[in-house]
């Protein structure tokens, strides 16, 4: 597995400890799917000025949200070569936020954030309500096998 990591955003300081977070959640997740596959992602740690671009330009939104999810549409797998899931954008100011609002720590926020986008990426979505209960289930397993629980680091 190959995360690629790009901080666009040199205000905020990102914990060290993510980038092994990140991977422990991917492991979890592709386990969970029977992925078995090599897979490539993307994070870009981005401000809020460059996310509600985004969010404007490929979602129709003018306004700053904390993670956008661009799933590749890539239906076919060549022998040696990783799999691209797709590219998750995350507004770190926007997630210094929420993790105050909701009282744990900017580590798990960050951590939920791209839990929530590699969903996303493998096809979930939580747009009726019956796919939002399905993904949100999926969401507090991968973060219970991780062991990362609500209101905690």
């Amino acid at each position: 597995m190959t995360i690629l990591i790009d901080n666009r955003d040199v205000e905020f300081d990102i914990p060290k400890s993510i980038f092994k977070d990140f991977e422990d959640a991917s492991k979890v997740i592709l386990e969970m799917e029977n992925i078995n596959d090599e897979v490539e992602i993307s994070v870009s740690f981005v401000n809020d000025e460059e996310i509600k671009q985004l969010n404007r330009d490929y979602r129709d939104k003018d306004n700053v949200t904390d993670v956008l999810s661009f799933p590749t549409e890539m239906n076919y797998h060549i022998e040696g070569i990783p799999v691209i899931l797709g590219d998750v954008v995350i507004c770190l100011k926007r997630a210094k936020e929420q993790s105050e609002e909701f009282g744990h720590s900017f580590e798990r926020e960050l951590v939920y954030l791209f839990v929530h986008s590699m969903f996303h990426l493998l096809g979930y979505d939580h747009i009726d309500e019956d796919d939002k209960v399905l993904m949100r289930k999926k969401e507090k397993e991968a973060l219970k096998r991780i062991g990362i629980f609500r209101n905690e680091g």
